[in-house]
């Protein structure tokens, strides 16, 4: 105790070095420490390697990685390794194998010696042999996993593990979690031959993750020792018997162990606090210093950079990238940078775009520096955020708050505008911004160095980063060209830029945010891309509309008036619908079956009798009456076998009465077989543990049908199947002592006992199932029928006899097993089914006839389509009829032949019901239709080339008709189509109608693409939402004029982005995009173009509404524009203008992509309309959204506004 008394006791200034004499058990040994939270590595060894060292990951999750390999072919020949965890341990946190490709599963064969593998999954402790022929005898059940040791670790917790000759021990320290394993499987360390391969002195160790890659990993391990031994010695530091402060570091020494704190700590060892660098010289950060546990970081100002030295902050010119964002001229200052625009053009309010010099404020007749605005009481000017307006009421001043007020270091703002200051060691230059030093320096106007700097004893050095080579005068850097090699990785498109590329995808694909590879857009996943039904290809997308409708504006779908054409082809009447048309008739006729052509309502189309029956019919007065019936040795292939009747009259409405239902005559069929009969039945048998396994279900059919067919009686033979078979488990049944002990005397000798065993049952359900044999001369189908049902009930019956008598065995998982005894149970009912093709009518199968067939989703007969034939009987599919040329075919509803499929007269021929025999049509007529009762006249006495015409171009008439026109018979000369019409087609007498609500710009119009949808303006106010100029993103209309207005909830504010937009590039700004900051067509404007601009653009409505108007004229259009809108709480209107205003948002084609993809737009809008859901993404979906230069400019401003709070 006195001994103890006097470690305690020994403290040093600079540290605490403790002596405990117990604890002097090693005497010399070589150790390194790696720290997975700070992602350091302390101490060095001859004999460990680190191959790959710690990276900064998450301090909060000790998920930082690293791999280091130790070398036995010196001094030492035994290796500790201890863990420490401060966090839940999570997957793979340690793994140490001879081989580096250790994959966390047993080693990786053939790459080395022994392949013997050690890890820590989770809580758990695995050890792994060899997988290598010959040595299976080594594991356990012929697996590779030799050892388990369940909740080695836990949070706080350490363990040590020792690694010698053939040997692994292991110890959680503080608790009774100990043990070891001898095996000459395991790692040989001493040089001597291994059993198989040759030698090794390498181990590798990897750390929250395996040594082959990162492709399975962890987290949770924060500290990690390795400690090479070669004398027995306890080290305190890793046996975590020290009080060291956990931010400090144990140094093992002879006899003792030594505590210093880490950088960034102070204290002495035992007690350390963390160092506040900030507090003294700001950290010697130029802008601004914030610290952090252990370390500081400096950051920059928005329009600055940190320099490589970590301190100084140097300009951004933010002009080099795609000129800022500006759309016209972009000037680069100190910390900022402002755009310009050209004659005739001023800056609008965004301060990006420039919009035409028109109007009292635009002329800038009031000298306005930024912003001129009309009200009732004149014009005032105003100054843009950053600015503040000058005593003259006209100029703006910069302040500190815009690009820092154009100071490289200090800035401070006075009465007469900002006043800047440098850092220490720093002096201001001439100009009054930069700051330079004395002396040449790296600290100072970077040492002269165009890029990177470091100060060596003989001064400055000069390098380059990435993307730059160094010239010959050691202090500029070139630019590389990056995509004349390899296309610079890029799928698409790769353009170069200054130190860098930029990866582009064609239209129609998008940048991964690997920013390398493209993939296709899926403009389907977006809704209302298209009206109806949307097909996605590779960069593109096609819109099909449902049938009756047409296609107008590229996606949109618009009904599609058949009236229009030739009246729909009606004889009579013609009514449009939605979708669809209808044709009726006057009054005293009726509809003819071709749903077109009108009849005499007082006349009964005559009836013809379907294949294979007879019609039987007779007349009195007005009424007629057909009885069908089938032939001798056929029958219905229907739900009944009686005679059906159909009566025509004038009670009928002189319409046929199964016509009046939309039924159709049934058909009659000689194919009749009797069914197939199956019953369903279950029995039970003992298994030791129920254990259902996929492969033993599908194995017991099969096994369980050949026991079957082995049955002395009334086997399971060719006729016979078992169709199914299911297992489950189910419950014992409970029997006496008496009758289980009757029941061992009576089973002894048997196979296999299996009641008074301890087990499971296993429930077998299976359905049997007995066909039909053919009918003969000597036993039709009722005879057959009943045959099949005897063999059925006799092979249930002979199954429970043996069953019964313990006499039928199933084999199961390789093993016969014996049917409990009384255990076969068997439904009553008997199931008849019929084969496909045919009809269960009555207890016959009949086969569908021809002329139909067996449909598989109603499960009935169904009469071959027009322009299809059936000529045998029981089939499920229909022939297509021959075609003649680039005709169709056209035959009859229920052809039973080839030669019925021309039964409907075809195109320039008639007959009295539409059938054959036809006539061709008169001089003077046409009939474009197949199936016709009559022809259409030409009109005006003008006749035709011959007769049989089959359209109105083989009308004789006096002049030609054009696309675009129609000839008018009466006045015998062509007209242009009118508005809301067109005509693709030359020599045609009429035009087609626009579909849905849509017209043309001009008359005369000659295709489908010209009717354009005029529907635009009116008053918005949904949180989200967008506007789209008409008919988008079909051409828009002519001489369209639209105004939106835009009202948001009370207390929210606008933001408008625009993605793109396409106007006509010569147009004399004939066509024009306007929109202002406010309720009124005179408030100020803050977006005005008339011509196509393909760079986005964002910006907001300091007022609470917003006025938006689209003006086209007579001459040219273009696709035009969907803008997007979103409103946000006004309480962060300083925030969202921040981000807009930012020309980094435009400046990168990465950014201009995401304001270009809806989705994208969607979740960006869910940040601005609430900045607090920014925090809701978790880092890993925020990376798979948006590129990390994206996530990097809106995480500075949003935790910078929200720092306060």
């Amino acid at each position: 105790m006195a001994d103890m008394t006097i470690v305690g006791l020994l403290l040093i200034v600079v540290g605490v070095t403790v002596d405990h004499p117990a604890m002097a058990q090693r005497d010399e040994s070589e150790s390194i420490e790696l720290d997975l939270r700070e992602g350091q590595v302390y101490g060095w060894s001859d004999y460990i390697t680190v191959l790959t060292g710690p990276s900064y990951g998450s301090r909060a999750e000790c998920d930082s990685q690293a791999v280091v390999r130790v070398d036995f072919s010196g001094p030492y020949k035994s290796a500790r390794f201890v863990l420490q965890y401060n966090d839940q341990p999570r997957l793979w946190t340690f793994d140490v194998s001879d081989s580096p490709a250790a994959d966390g599963y047993g080693g990786d064969p053939g790459l080395t010696s022994n392949m013997a593998e050690t890890q820590i999954f989770n809580k758990q402790m695995r050890v792994y042999s060899n997988n290598l022929p010959g040595y299976m005898d080594a594991t356990i059940d012929g697996d590779l996993l030799i050892r388990i040791e369940d909740d080695i670790i836990d949070r706080n917790s350490r363990l040590s593990l020792e690694i010698s000759d053939e040997r692994l021990e292991w110890n959680r320290i503080g608790s009774k979690k100990k043990g070891y394993i001898n095996s000459q499987f395991l790692y040989t360390l001493s040089g001597q031959s291994p059993m198989y391969g040759e030698v090794d002195y390498y181990i590798y160790a990897g750390f929250n993750r395996v040594p082959a890659g990162t492709f399975r990993s962890g987290s949770g391990l924060c500290k990690a020792s390795v400690i090479l031994l070669k004398a027995k010695d306890v080290d305190e530091c890793m046996e975590g018997t020290h009080d060291c402060h956990p931010n400090a570091t144990c140094s093992n020494t002879p006899k003792s162990f030594r505590c210093q704190c880490r950088q960034g700590y102070v204290g002495n060892g035992r007690h350390c606090e963390d160092e506040d660098e900030c507090a003294v010289n700001n950290g010697g950060c130029v802008h601004e210093c914030t610290n952090t546990q252990g370390n500081y970081r400096c950051d920059c100002y928005d329009g600055f950079m940190l320099h490589d030295d970590g301190h100084n902050c140097i300009d951004v010119d933010e002009c080099a990238v795609n000129r800022g964002g500006c759309q016209q001229i972009c000037l680069n200052n100190m910390g900022s940078y402002e755009c310009r625009c050209s004659a005739d053009f001023v800056l609008s309010d965004n301060g990006h775009t420039c919009i035409s010099n028109k109007g009292n404020c635009k002329k800038q007749e009031h000298g306005c520096a930024h912003i001129c605005q009309e009200t009732n009481r004149g014009t005032i000017c105003q100054c843009r955020p950053g600015f503040e307006l000058a005593p003259n009421r006209k100029d703006c001043i910069v302040t500190c708050s815009h690009g820092n007020g154009g100071c490289q270091h200090e800035c401070q703002d006075t009465d007469n505008g900002p006043v800047c200051t440098c850092h220490l060691n720093y002096l201001l230059a001439s100009d009054g911004k930069t700051c330079i030093g004395e002396s040449e320096t790296c600290a100072v106007n970077n040492g002269g160095c165009d890029r990177q700097c470091k100060d060596t004893q003989s001064g400055v050095r000069c390098s380059c980063p990435d993307g730059f080579t160094l010239q010959p005068d050691g202090k500029k850097c070139l630019d590389v060209d990056e995509c004349r090699i390899g296309n610079g990785g890029c799928d698409h498109d790769c353009r170069n830029t200054v130190g860098s590329f930029t990866c582009s995808c064609h239209k129609g694909y998008k940048l991964l945010t690997n920013e390398r590879t493209c993939i296709d857009i899926d403009e389907c996943s977006i809704n209302g891309t298209c009206d109806h039904t949307c097909e996605n290809t590779p960069g593109s997308f096609w819109c099909y509309c449902n049938q009756g409708y047409q296609a107008y504006g590229i996606t949109h779908c618009g009904d599609i008036d058949e009236c229009s054409i030739n009246n729909g082809g009606c004889h009579h009447t013609c009514k449009n619908h939605l979708g669809y048309y209808e044709c009726s008739c006057r009054a005293g006729y009726k509809l003819h079956p071709n749903k077109k052509d009108c009849i005499e309502a007082e006349m009964c189309i005559p009836l013809k009798a379907p294949a294979k029956a007879v019609l039987t019919c007779n007349k009195v007065g007005d009424k007629e009456t057909c009885g069908l019936t089938c032939k001798t040795s056929a029958h219905f292939s229907s739900e009944s076998e009686d005679t059906y009747t159909y009566s025509c009259g004038s009670d009928t409405e002189y319409e046929w009465t199964h016509e009046k239902v939309n039924a159709t005559m049934p058909s009659c069929s000689e194919h009749v077989n009797a069914p197939s009969l199956k019953r369903k039945a279950q029995f039970k048998f003992s298994a030791d543990k129920c254990r259902l396994r996929r492969r033993h279900r599908e194995r017991f059919q099969d096994n369980f049908s050949r026991a079957l067919s082995k049955q002395r009686r009334y086997p399971c033979t060719e006729l016979c199947q078992v169709n199914y078979v299911n297992l489950r488990c189910g419950n014992r049944p409970t029997r006496t002592k008496r009758a289980k002990k009757r029941r061992g005397r009576r089973r002894k000798g048997r196979r296999r006992e299996v009641e008074g065993q301890s087990g499971s049952v296993i429930v077998a359900e299976f359905e049997l199932q007995m066909n039909p044999e053919e009918p003969t001369d000597k036993c039709d189908v009722n005879c057959v029928r009943r045959r099949t049902e005897k063999k059925l009930r006799r092979t249930v019956n002979t199954l429970r006899k043996s069953i019964n008598r313990e006499q039928f065995f199933v084999r199961f998982a390789g093993t016969d097993y014996e049917v409990m005894r009384r255990s076969l149970k068997a439904d009553r009912g008997v199931e008849s089914i019929c084969t496909l093709g045919q009809i269960m009518v009555g207890d016959k199968c009949i086969s569908c006839s021809v002329g139909s067939y067996f449909n598989m989703e109603s499960g009935r007969c169904e009469k071959c389509p027009s322009g299809t034939y059936q000529d045998e009987e029981g089939q499920l599919t229909c022939q297509p009829c021959p075609s003649e040329g680039s005709r169709s075919a056209t035959g009859i509803v229920g052809a039973r032949n080839v030669t019925e499929c021309g039964g409907q007269c075809s195109p320039g021929h008639f007959s009295w019901d539409g059938f054959v025999p036809c006539i061709p049509c008169e001089l003077g007529t046409f009939q474009p239709d197949p199936g016709r009762t009559s022809c259409f006249s030409c009109g005006g006495g003008v006749g035709t080339i011959s007769d049989g015409a089959t359209s109105f171009e083989h009308c004789i008439v006096r002049e030609s008709c054009s696309a675009g026109q129609y000839y008018n018979v009466q006045g015998g000369q062509c007209h242009r189509c009118p508005h809301g019409f067109y005509q693709p087609r030359a020599g045609q007498n009429f035009c087609v109608r626009c579909p849905g609500n849509t017209t043309t710009d001009f008359d005369g119009s000659t295709n489908e693409n010209e009717c354009k949808d005029r529907t635009c303006g009116g008053e918005i106010g949904d949180f989200m939402g967008y506007i789209q100029s008409p008919n988008y993103p079909g051409n828009y209309p002519s001489n369209v004029e639209c105004t939106w207005h835009i009202v948001p909830p009370k207390g929210r504010r606008i933001l408008v982005v625009v993605p793109e937009i396409y106007l006509p590039a010569k147009d004399d700004c004939g066509d024009v995009l306007v929109m202002r900051k406010g309720a009124s067509p005179y408030s100020v404007t803050t977006y005005e173009t008339c011509q196509t601009y393909d760079r986005p653009i964002a910006f907001t409505s300091r007022s609470r509404k917003l006025w938006i108007q689209f003006k086209s004229n007579g001459a040219n259009s273009q696709k035009g524009f969907q803008v997007p809108y979103v409103t946000y709480d006004e309480n962060y209107q300083d925030l969202i203008e921040d981000i807009v205003r930012d020309g980094r948002l435009y400046a990168s084609d990465h950014h201009q992509e995401i304001l270009k993809d809806k989705k994208l737009v969607q979740a960006l809008f869910e940040v601005i309309a609430q900045p607090r859901n920014y925090f809701k993404y978790s880092s890993a979906e925020s990376t798979a959204m948006f590129p990390r230069s994206f996530i990097k400019l809106l995480r500075s401003k949003v935790t910078r506004f929200f720092r306060p709070f």
